[in-house]
């Protein structure tokens, strides 16, 4: 009678050891999510995380003979647009409460200037970008109205988001 119990115990899948190594492995997961996913999807402008997929803005930061420094748009919902102070000053428009995931990269390849981008309304400010770096920042177009953005590097940078009403 003996042999058969210990042939039932080695058959157990659930045992005490497994159950600890299980939970361990679990701990392990919540903490690698709350210290890298979670701070993730907590907008600049907020205090908790958004579990909604962004609208991806991309903001090319760039310098031309003809135009000197400037921001170009290259988002896809609005197709290519070049925003800057100059001749041409177009707006980036976005909907009240939605998540904005705005991509800023350095493209300029011609004087290598380090460039950054500002919006003080929603607290969003890149780091100095140098030649060819990019940095995203997450915020909610929470404030409805007419918003400037722009460059403390080069003050000629700069550009105007619409938030509106959904």
């Amino acid at each position: 009678m003996r042999r058969k119990q210990k042939n039932n115990n080695k058959n157990k899948f659930f045992t005490r050891g497994t159950i600890i190594g299980i939970a361990v492995i679990a701990v392990a997961a919540l903490a690698i999510i709350s210290i890298f996913v979670l701070p993730s999807m907590i907008p600049v402008n907020g205090t908790t995380p958004v579990l909604a997929p962004p609208s991806n803005i991309y903001i090319l930061a760039t310098h031309t003979d003809q135009d000197g420094y400037i921001f170009e748009e290259q988002s896809t919902r609005q197709g290519k647009k070049t925003l800057s102070s100059g001749a041409i000053d177009v707006s980036i428009h976005m909907i009240k409460g939605e998540l904005v995931a705005l991509h800023v990269i350095n493209e300029d390849k011609d004087t290598l200037s380090t460039m950054d981008l500002n919006i003080d309304e929603f607290n969003v400010h890149t780091k100095k970008l140098n030649y060819f770096q990019a940095q995203t920042i997450n915020f909610v177009a929470d404030k409805t109205g007419t918003f400037k953005y722009y460059s403390t590097i080069h003050p000629e940078m700069k550009g105007t988001i619409v938030v509106e009403e959904g």
